[in-house]
């Protein structure tokens, strides 16, 4: 039997909800993982008891240090959720901060707004690029 996958929330972060010109990148940390050192929609694990809302706002306020407003969800046109690997799947919404900006905090070692245009010049994660072309083409 197939164990579930854990449910992980990122965050497409721009500047306006209604009309964005500039999407926030966040580099993972430097280190032994696969993933280190490569962009990513910020985000994380869901835990018991939160709904994917409220996990993906923690999640902003502890990573990146601002109070999120989320917009719409950013649907996978090929299933319910985003798959990342054998044991995660990923939901993410469009975010904007509601008054203090994005800082960087202990989990990225940088950040950086950018146009769509500039986005697929960065190393990103094999699970964000599928939702770098659904949104940007």
């Amino acid at each position: 039997m197939v164990a579930p996958r854990q449910l992980v929330v990122g965050a497409v972060i721009v500047d306006d909800l209604d009309r964005p010109t500039k999407v926030l990148a966040a580099r993972r940390l430097a280190g032994p993982s696969p993933v280190a050192g490569r962009w990513e929609f910020p985000g994380g694990k869901v835990d018991p008891g939160e709904t994917p809302e409220q996990a993906l706002v923690r999640e902003l306020q502890e990573e990146l240090g601002f109070t999120a407003t989320l917009g719409a969800e950013i649907i996978n046109p090929d299933g319910p959720a985003w798959p990342i690997a054998d044991r995660f799947e990923m939901r993410l919404w469009f975010a904007v901060a509601e008054a203090e900006p994005p800082v960087l905090g202990d989990v990225h070692s940088e950040i950086r707004w950018l146009t769509p245009e500039q986005l697929p010049v960065l190393d990103w994660l094999e699970a964000d690029v599928p939702v770098l072309r659904h949104i940007f083409g």
